[in-house]
């Protein structure tokens, strides 16, 4: 098959060099002024294997079978520029953190087009090229409508390592990455520790489990079946060393993806009514650390 991967960062450098690995045609789109300077090749260290592949590189998407979306959510309007002609994907598939952004993509190139997916994972790139995958795991999870074109690929990725699924309901792919990914990045960035310090430090570990019943019953409003046990239980079983992308960017001064990833909560619980104060506290804190502009608590 042929790929293109938009945002060639830990995420999109994980899947363009585990793809090229097995043998499908891999082109990263990077900016123009960058295209003289980027390596040709891909070099991941991870507990799948560590590998060089050689890539394409191109400013615009060029005709493909899927194109990945996985870029930072408030990258994702300039990243699309990038996208002349739509009618040469096959497929979209996004990888951003959220939920907003499906709507958004379908509404421009078409419900059909677009396949909405999640993954879990640390991954992180460290120089262009230089993909590292700190997390013993990768779990990929993508709509049923895109078993049809995605299923073998699919099957050759869960052989090299990754924890692959289907999923018929959209709002439970969509809501069970969110419950969890929303109290695990704003805790680990508020408290600035790994998940092992929160779990075992009882004040901290309260607020991120309430804040954890929160989101699943904002997600449960808004149509999607998650069991708050299941969730809490799989958090219990992250490596302990984990940290989370948005804990990582503050540290970096970088700007943090809270309205993708705080924001659908926020407006879900406003929505239905549900109180929602462990993740309105959180979220001030994190505004505060990063020194945020426009607060979503406004």
């Amino acid at each position: 098959m042929r790929h293109a991967i938009l945002g060639a960062g830990g995420v999109g450098g994980l899947i363009g060099a585990c793809l090229a690995h097995l043998g499908d045609s891999v082109t990263l789109v990077v900016r123009r002024e960058a295209l003289d300077q980027y390596p040709r090749q891909l070099h991941l260290e991870s507990a799948f294997g560590n590998f060089d592949v050689n890539v394409a590189l191109a400013a615009e998407v060029p005709a493909v079978d899927v194109l990945w979306i996985t870029v930072k959510a408030m990258q994702l309007e300039p990243a699309l520029t990038a996208l002349k002609n739509p009618d040469a994907v096959r497929a979209i598939v996004p990888l951003l953190n959220g939920i907003d952004h499906v709507a958004r993509l379908r509404a421009r190139y078409g419900s059909g087009r677009v396949i909405p997916a999640t993954i879990a994972v640390e991954t992180e790139r460290v120089s262009p090229g230089h993909i590292v995958h700190r997390s013993p795991f990768a779990r990929l999870n993508v709509s049923s409508a895109g078993r049809s074109l995605l299923g073998a690929m699919i099957d050759r990725l869960q052989r090299i390592g990754f924890a692959c699924r289907f999923i018929d309901d959209e709002p439970t792919l969509m809501w069970s990455k969110l419950v969890f990914l929303a109290p695990f990045a704003l805790t680990t960035t508020a408290a600035d520790k790994t998940v092992g310090e929160i779990v075992s430090d009882p004040p901290w570990w309260h607020q991120m489990e309430t804040c954890f019943r929160e989101a699943c019953a904002v997600a449960n409003a808004e149509s999607a079946r998650i069991d708050p046990e299941t969730v809490l239980a799989a958090m219990k079983g992250v490596p302990a060393n984990m940290r989370s992308s948005m804990q990582k960017d503050v540290a970096q001064h970088k700007t943090p993806e809270l309205d993708a990833i705080a924001g659908p909560i926020l407006r879900g619980a406003r929505r239905h009514g549900i109180e929602v104060p462990a993740t309105k506290k959180l979220v001030a804190a994190v505004e505060k650390i990063a020194g945020s502009g426009e607060s979503l608590l406004a």
